[in-house]
């Protein structure tokens, strides 16, 4: 049976990404509206009816903007940790029939029929979550919004077959950028967002051939470009000695448009 995955939308206008099968799916995320959320879907032929949860990062609002309706019209239940759960609720008015349930860190449960495992990571919210995904040998890790790969988060990046990883700002344009200090600052700390350069020499150093699928993910709209992710990430690999030869296929995240579907097989 295929391990499906496909971004929606990654950035900080807005992030969900889609993982399934042959038979159920669920959202990691939902920081765009829900009515985008289905269009998107419904355009790959996947009914939301097939939708069996949406497992939530943190409470920032591009990751939960559309949390009301799917919740609301389509009674999707919510999967995320008991600070993650109370912060939401602060920020969201999501309807009394509503149900989020929560997880533990560092322990597997299941939706849908994947075995999904929730992993702390370093960013500037009460709390920040990973997700690792595995049905069978596949596994996919789920990584965005970290101001550094800590010791809790780097065994979860490392078994990954794909992996989605943050590679959010390109160190130049951010200190040669508009925003004002104290942005830049929250930016480039170790609970901020992880750079070209940080992202790229993690994966110089742990790459290896369990690794099939690389996607960068988050990249900033004035801090970053696709084409400066990827020289980061192809000059670090070449100053490494890592030739690819077509074992990991690269890409980059839209910030606004679904990607391509991604297929794990085997």
């Amino acid at each position: 049976m295929d391990l499906n995955f496909c971004s929606l939308s990654s950035g900080s206008s807005g992030n969900c990404y889609y993982l399934g099968n042959d038979f159920h799916g669920i959202l990691i995320d939902a920081g765009i509206p829900g009515t985008s959320v289905r269009k998107f879907l419904e355009r790959m032929n996947i009914s939301m009816k097939t939708i069996m949860g949406i497992l939530i990062t943190h409470e920032h609002i591009d990751h939960i903007r559309g949390l009301e309706l799917l919740t609301r019209k389509f009674s999707l239940p919510v999967f995320t940790t008991h600070k993650i759960r109370s912060s939401i609720l602060q920020f969201q008015n999501l309807a009394p029939s509503a149900t989020i349930l929560e997880i533990p860190l560092k322990k597997k449960f299941n939706v849908a029929g994947f075995d999904i495992e929730a992993f702390p990571v370093c960013h500037d919210a009460p709390e920040t979550i990973g997700f690792h995904i595995s049905a069978g040998h596949r596994k996919i890790t789920i990584a965005t919004d970290l101001g550094h790969i800590c010791e809790n988060a780097a065994p979860y990046i490392k078994a990954a077959n794909l992996l989605v990883i943050e590679s959010n700002y390109d160190e130049q344009m951010l200190v040669n950028g508009q925003y004002p200090y104290f942005l830049k600052k929250r930016i480039r700390s170790d609970y901020g967002h992880l750079g070209n350069h940080q992202a790229s020499a993690f994966l110089a150093e742990n790459i290896s051939d369990n690794l099939s699928h690389i996607c960068l993910a988050h990249l900033s709209k004035n801090n970053n470009t696709p084409k400066k992710a990827l020289e980061t990430l192809y000059k670090t690999f070449s100053e490494k000695g890592i030739v690819l030869n077509g074992k990991q296929l690269i890409s980059v995240l839209d910030r606004d448009i679904p990607g391509c579907m991604i297929k794990l097989t085997g």
